[in-house]
């Protein structure tokens, strides 16, 4: 595999190292895995102005543009088993093959989402067209764009930003998050071979890299996934500038099993909503609500598929449930289920970290709480699902969307047409029925109140690296209006 240690900054093309650099931690073991180079302001200078330069040439040719996605997909699908694993140690999550968890099946979503830009329509929209005028709506890119994306899919997120801004003709810096930021800068040097300089730079280091990149003069739009507290950080620091925006941010999102369900028929569904990638996805199921009737049948279930599910290090076949990225994320958890065992709650299974080395925090549910415990009122990001009894589908309604986030949200019934109806009603930007996590690239993702701004994926995520530009043709040849 390739050794983390040799891993270098891509500005305009070309390698770039550091004077400094930072630790990078194998969350299954606690220990060192390799260093990333820290970039200095001057490097982001420079990439700033690599892309700056690129971006002309770029924006001009859009079936080079669609080409070099095309080529970029192939690239990672490539380089598949490499990237997979060097995922898997610095991220943690399994190597796998075929699961949303899986680092496997994230690389290869990277490949399907930039191979799914490299053919979405940037049509011009004819508006009016008579005897008086013809009025067309283009859409222009941009210019320079800067991404910063989170440690629970770097690579996958990163490219659901990559390819719609190539393709709309924009050029991009792009920072990983510091958790995990080989995979990444893998990535930029791996892409140098088939798009032109300038066009992606990858630069890598801490919060300080962050700051100086939302509040650079170079970009005119910053696209960031991740914490709300950072999202807010973004906004205001875009804000002096008139800097676009795209915030995909958290979410709290329920899931609403109704009364009529087979309990053994949804726990499947309910636990990997919760539980694929630890945890650590943002429309994962944080909190389930279940009719009083049900509640002890639904606590058995999901009790039953936490004790059996494997929990280990990603690189040990048949593991399904890796560790926790990193420490912070590990004390919260911990912190959070403590809380609420402290006011009543019972942890059915789990309750505590596993002992050994590393990150490892085991599948944990938690029945007897109820809003007003952080458990359910906060997201907690990773493997602790609180267990909610209801009275009637009004009560949990009320009580899915008394939240700050609307980000996703899924409803269980054995009618989908009234599973559907109920859906409707929930705040958020998604609703699964009878499902849940099910993402593509043709499908628009964001969330409502505190979970973003703006969308990502299909044709609307391409709008959102776009400005619109009216182009008017008067026709009665006097000029006048």
């Amino acid at each position: 595999m390739y050794a983390p240690s040799d891993l270098s900054l891509t500005i305009g093309g070309s390698a770039a190292t550091a004077e400094a650099s930072f630790e990078v931690l194998n969350p299954a073991t606690g220990k060192v895995l390799g260093r990333a180079p820290e970039c200095s302001p001057a490097q982001l200078d420079q990439a700033m102005e690599a892309a700056g330069k690129a971006f002309p040439d770029w924006r001009a040719d859009e079936a080079g543009r669609r080409e070099a996605l095309r080529a970029a997909a192939g690239a990672v699908m490539a380089a598949l088993p490499e990237l997979a694993a060097l995922l898997s140690a610095e991220q943690g999550k399994p190597i796998g093959t075929t699961g949303l968890g899986d680092a496997s099946f994230e690389i290869a979503g990277s490949a399907v989402w930039l191979s799914y830009f490299a053919d979405v329509g940037l049509p011009v929209e004819v508006i009016q067209d008579d005897a008086d005028a013809r009025v067309e709506v283009h859409r222009r890119p941009l210019g320079v764009v800067a991404a910063i994306t989170p440690w629970n899919y770097p690579v996958l997120l990163a490219c659901w930003k990559i390819g719609p801004a190539l393709l709309a003709g924009n050029t991009m810096v792009l920072k990983p998050s510091p958790y995990t930021p080989l995979t990444t800068l893998r990535l930029g040097e791996i892409l140098r071979d088939v798009l032109p300089p300038g066009v992606l730079n990858v630069v890598s280091g801490g919060n300080d890299l962050g700051a100086w990149m939302t509040s650079h003069p170079v970009p005119r739009k910053i696209s960031f996934t991740g914490s709300v507290a950072t999202g807010k950080k973004v906004a205001a620091a875009a804000a002096p500038d008139l800097k676009r925006v795209t915030l995909e941010l958290g979410g709290n999102d329920p899931a609403i099993v109704l009364d009529d369900v087979d309990p053994e028929r949804v726990a499947d569904g309910l636990f990997w909503g919760a539980f694929t990638n630890c945890g650590q996805i943002c429309t994962a199921i944080k909190r389930v609500y279940v009719p009083e009737r049900l509640y002890a049948d639904v606590v058995d279930a999901l009790a039953e598929r936490a004790r059996s599910a494997k929990v280990g290090e990603g690189t040990v076949e048949g593991t399904q449930i890796g560790p926790v990225n990193n420490r912070p994320q590990f004390d919260r958890v911990a912190e959070l289920v403590a809380d609420a065992l402290s006011q009543g709650g019972q942890a059915v299974t789990g309750g505590w970290p596993m002992e050994g080395d590393g990150y490892f925090y085991p599948p944990t549910i938690v029945t007897g709480v109820s809003d007003g415990v952080r458990l359910v009122d906060e997201e907690q990001f990773g493997p602790a699902l609180p267990i909610v009894a209801y009275r009637d589908v009004d009560d949990a309604l009320e009580r899915a969307n008394a939240s700050h986030f609307g980000l996703s949200g899924s409803v269980w019934s054995a009618d989908p047409d009234r599973a559907a109806a109920v859906g409707t009603q929930l705040d958020c930007g998604t609703v699964w029925v009878n499902t849940h996590l099910a993402v593509a690239p043709h499908q628009p993702f964001g969330g409502f109140k505190w979970s973003g701004i703006g969308v990502e994926n299909g044709p609307w995520g391409v709008h959102g690296f776009t400005d619109l530009q009216v182009l008017h043709r008067a026709k009665n040849g006097t000029g006048a209006p």
